[in-house]
C-alpha cells in the first residue's frame, strides 16, 4: 500500500477578478455520492450565481469527473481538475462558483481564474498524507491500562476507542513497524501477558502539511 495526499480539511477562498467574484469551496471526500451531494449543496447555496463548476478526483477506482457548467468548454473544470493532479491530491471535491461581473475574461483568463480558485482552496485546505496503518485488538487489565497507552503512544500508535467491561478492551492502530515495537514492550510490561490480535489493514490521514 502506497501513501497518497489528501485535503487536510475543508476550506474556502475567493477573489476578484476584472469585477466577477470567484468562490472556492473544497472538501476531502470518499465516494462518488459524498462528491455529488457537496456539488448539489453548493449549487443551492449559490443558486443565483452564473456558474458552479466543479471537478473530483477519488483514488479508489480512479474515478475523475468535472463540469465547466455553461462555461467555454475547457476553461473551467478541466483547469481545476489539473491543479489537484498536478499536486498529486486524491479524495478530493471543488468547486469554484462564478458571480459574472460584466467584463468577459477571455478563455485564457477563464482558465487562469479557476486554476486559481483551485489553488487557493487547495492551500486554505491544506493536505496530509494518508499513510498504511494496521489495526489490532488488545484486552488490557485496568491496573496496566495507563502504562499500555504510553507504550501504544511511545510506538508511534493511537488507541482509537476503547470498551470498558470486566477488562478494558482496546482498538489500537500503528503505522509500519509499529505493532512489532509495542508488542515487544507489552510482553516485557506484562511478563507475556499481553499479546495484540491484528483485526485489519487500512490508511490514516498524518498532520498538515502546507502546499506550495
Amino acid at each position: 500500500m502506497e501513501e497518497y495526499l489528501v485535503p487536510f480539511e475543508a476550506a474556502e477562498s475567493e477573489f476578484t477578478e476584472k469585477r466577477s467574484r470567484f468562490l472556492s469551496r473544497i472538501w476531502r471526500v470518499e465516494s462518488e455520492a459524498e462528491a455529488r451531494a457537496r456539488i448539489e449543496e453548493t449549487k443551492k447555496h449559490y443558486y443565483d450565481a452564473r456558474h458552479n463548476c466543479w471537478c473530483y478526483l477519488l483514488r479508489e477506482g480512479t474515478v475523475v469527473r468535472y463540469s465547466d457548467d455553461g462555461e467555454p468548454q475547457g476553461t473551467a473544470g478541466q483547469p481545476m481538475l489539473q491543479v489537484f493532479e498536478h499536486a498529486g491530491v486524491w479524495n478530493v471535491c471543488c468547486v469554484v462558483t462564478r458571480y459574472f461581473g460584466g467584463i468577459l475574461l477571455g478563455t485564457g483568463g477563464l482558465t487562469r481564474a479557476y486554476s486559481r480558485g483551485a489553488k487557493d482552496a487547495l492551500k486554505a485546505a491544506g493536505v496530509c498524507r494518508m499513510s498504511p496503518w494496521s489495526r489490532w485488538r488488545l484486552q488490557c487489565p485496568y491496573p496496566l491500562f495507563e502504562r499500555v497507552k504510553l507504550e501504544v503512544t511511545g510506538c508511534g500508535g493511537v488507541v482509537e476507542q476503547a470498551d470498558y467491561g470486566a477488562e478494558i478492551l482496546l482498538d489500537l492502530a500503528f503505522p509500519t513497524g509499529g505493532a512489532e515495537r509495542a508488542q515487544a514492550r507489552l510482553t516485557e510490561l506484562s511478563a507475556g501477558g499481553l499479546t495484540m490480535e491484528k483485526t485489519g489493514e487500512g490508511f490514516l490521514p498524518g498532520t498538515r502539511e502546507a502546499v506550495d
